[in-house]
């Protein structure tokens, strides 16, 4: 199945995902974008994933329980943002390094829909699976922004911004 969406609320991508555990989406940049299911993660895929949101309430399903203040920040984040924070004890198998994992919430309303119809954090990467996508669009990815940012966000309000 190899097909040109101009948004993405289509069920073709939710049902691939639901049926596999994974789609790759060849997103405007031409970069494939592949969305895993967390349970399906292991570590031969590499550590550089990061977990999609579509909502600030999913942050608890991922990361250790965060103050107001580093709430506040991810909610009122201007641009796209890659955030560090200490995993979940919840997580029992997920990409972490150092004991964060990286995760982002994703506010474009085309992708910010389809991660709501998939209705539970992904683990996402860019050009994981290179050879063939599941379904393609013209829409950019809001991650690979030259404004996106990235951060290290503490579940207490400690913030360290990452240079590029």
């Amino acid at each position: 199945m190899h097909q040109i969406i101009e948004t993405l609320d289509q069920q073709a991508i939710v049902k691939t995902f639901r049926e596999t555990g994974q789609v790759t989406i060849r997103e405007g940049n031409g970069k494939n974008l592949t969305l895993l299911k967390t349970e399906n993660w292991k570590p031969e895929m590499g550590y550089d994933w990061t977990f999609l949101l579509f909502d600030t309430f999913q942050i608890r399903t991922v990361c250790e329980p965060f103050s107001e203040v580093s709430l506040d920040v991810v909610e009122f984040a201007s641009k796209p943002t890659i955030y560090h924070s200490p995993v979940s004890k919840v997580l029992k198998n997920a990409p972490t390094e150092e004991g964060n994992i990286r995760f982002s919430l994703i506010r474009e309303p085309n992708w910010n829909k389809l991660l709501f119809q998939i209705s539970q954090p992904v683990l996402s990467k860019i050009d994981y699976v290179t050879d063939q996508a599941d379904a393609q669009t013209e829409l950019y990815f809001p991650l690979l922004s030259q404004s996106t940012k990235e951060m290290f966000l503490g579940p207490e309000g400690d913030v360290k911004i990452f240079t590029r």
